[in-house]
């Protein structure tokens, strides 16, 4: 007799990868304190649709106010501690927050910082996630590059300031995005 689990299809492990300052928070500028995290519309809903579509959330974000000495990085993981359990709270886990503490111009070049892709393929390799499946959501166009760097299938573009319309393609630059006006219209690319 066969084991049913060999005919049935293989689970695709796949991401939801997060830039942080701009995507899950408003960007004020190196925040690095709870008073100042103020999460941004539509976090939650879109974490919530994400984790029923079956994604793992996974939030990747430079961090150079570590090099450039504006807060320490005990004070970063305080407050991802914080964020990770108001999160938890609403239902969400995040998968895991990577970051890169470094600049070029106050500490090292390093393969971490993005545009850089190293924070992606490290997620991807310890987690075994199928990158094709996979989404980023950044708001600048070196979160774009990253994702194409890895191999991301999809990546998205948030850029509040454009007209109001639904997530369009935007292919005559090198690597081809999404672009979504805010997080509700980036909810429906979720499938």
């Amino acid at each position: 007799m066969q084991n049913p689990a060999e005919h049935s299809p293989k689970r695709i492990k796949k991401a939801l990868f997060l830039d942080r300052d701009g995507v899950v928070n408003i960007n004020y500028g190196y925040v690095f304190e709870k008073e100042n995290f103020h999460f941004m519309p539509g976090i939650i809903e879109l974490c919530r649709k994400a984790i029923k579509q079956g994604y793992v959330i996974i939030i990747v974000t430079n961090q150079s106010g570590i090099a450039r000495s504006y807060y320490t990085e005990h004070q970063f993981k305080r407050l991802t501690r914080w964020m990770s359990q108001h999160f938890w709270k609403q239902g969400i886990k995040i998968k895991q927050t990577f970051h890169c503490p470094h600049h070029p111009d106050f500490s090292f070049r390093c393969s971490c910082r993005k545009p850089r892709a190293g924070m992606l393929t490290k997620a991807i390799k310890r987690f075994s996630i199928d990158k094709r499946h996979s989404i980023m959501i950044g708001d600048s166009l070196s979160d774009m590059q990253t994702a194409r760097l890895a191999g991301i299938g999809t990546a998205v573009y948030l850029r509040p300031e454009l007209p109001k319309y639904k997530g369009r393609l935007v292919r005559p630059h090198p690597f081809p995005y999404y672009q979504a006006r805010n997080l509700s219209a980036v909810t429906a690319l979720i499938n």
